[in-house]
């Protein structure tokens, strides 16, 4: 479960960075019911609300070589701190720490595999205002070649504990992944290990990407193939988890839907 206490170490904001903001914001606008925000006049960027309440960020991709991903950011009490554990873990600090007026203070990373992700110490602002609601975040998924390495960096560097569960079918190990300190209901995320080969969207490198919760699976993949996008796994049921599918929007950016199981 994700919340909007933002504990440190769980998820509490997420942007996206694209090559076409007025075609990425009616994309997910068409999917989950967002409405896009500018950020004045003539910014490349802003804000998706859900029932008027922030669920993301929307940015013109810059980064010369970069894809079209999700960014998924961590809550801490200290981005310089953490900056230092990433850096003796074996990371990379892609942006080091940067005030956003009083917004708050942010970092972004690449884990020892490659994969990316940021962490924000919040000011003014804590996070994202709904989650773990249809339309919303309710989970983050990391897919890597090296599940090992990838427990070890990120239990130093942001106090993670993992629990292994199999894959249904025996088709490997899922790991759960809960914040330092709290209980086994906070888990937020989880980490799956794939041979390189099966990491095509980024060429071999680890990758995380957000789970929506949508009320219908198989609806929300319909209005994905409907506004350009497409699906790279599923309908599928999971057990105990929902009906899910792994979807790209139309400039590749991958993301889950996820209708959870009742009960």
């Amino acid at each position: 479960m994700i919340t909007n206490d933002f504990a440190p170490g769980s998820p509490c904001w997420l942007d996206l960075g694209s090559p076409d903001v007025a075609g990425t914001a009616a994309f997910y606008g068409g999917v989950f019911g967002w409405t896009y925000e500018a950020m004045g006049e003539d910014a490349e960027g802003g804000m998706f609300r859900k029932d008027g309440k922030i669920v993301a960020g929307l940015g013109r991709l810059t980064e010369e070589g970069a894809r079209s991903a999700w960014m998924i950011y961590y809550s801490v009490t200290d981005a310089d701190a953490t900056t230092q554990a990433v850096q003796r873990a074996g990371g990379t600090v892609r942006v080091a720490p940067t005030d956003l007026d009083d917004w708050g203070r942010m970092a972004q990373y690449s884990d020892p595999s490659g994969g990316q992700f940021a962490v924000w110490q919040p000011g003014r602002t804590r996070g994202v205002e709904l989650v773990d609601q249809p339309g919303t975040l309710c989970w983050t998924e990391l897919y890597t070649s090296d599940a090992a390495a990838a427990k070890e960096f990120y239990g130093g560097v942001l106090g993670w504990r993992f629990g292994d569960m199999a894959v249904p079918g025996g088709e490997g190990t899922y790991s759960l992944i809960t914040p330092s300190g709290l209980s086994e209901d906070r888990m937020h995320g989880g980490l799956m290990q794939l041979d390189e080969r099966d990491l095509t969207l980024t060429g071999g490198r680890a990758y995380w990407h957000p789970v929506f919760a949508v009320t219908e699976c198989d609806a929300a993949v319909s209005a994905v193939t409907a506004h350009g996008g497409s699906v790279q796994m599923g309908p599928a049921d999971a057990e105990g988890v929902g009906r899910l599918a792994v979807c790209l929007d139309p400039s590749k950016a991958d993301f889950v839907v996820l209708a959870p199981a009742s009960g």
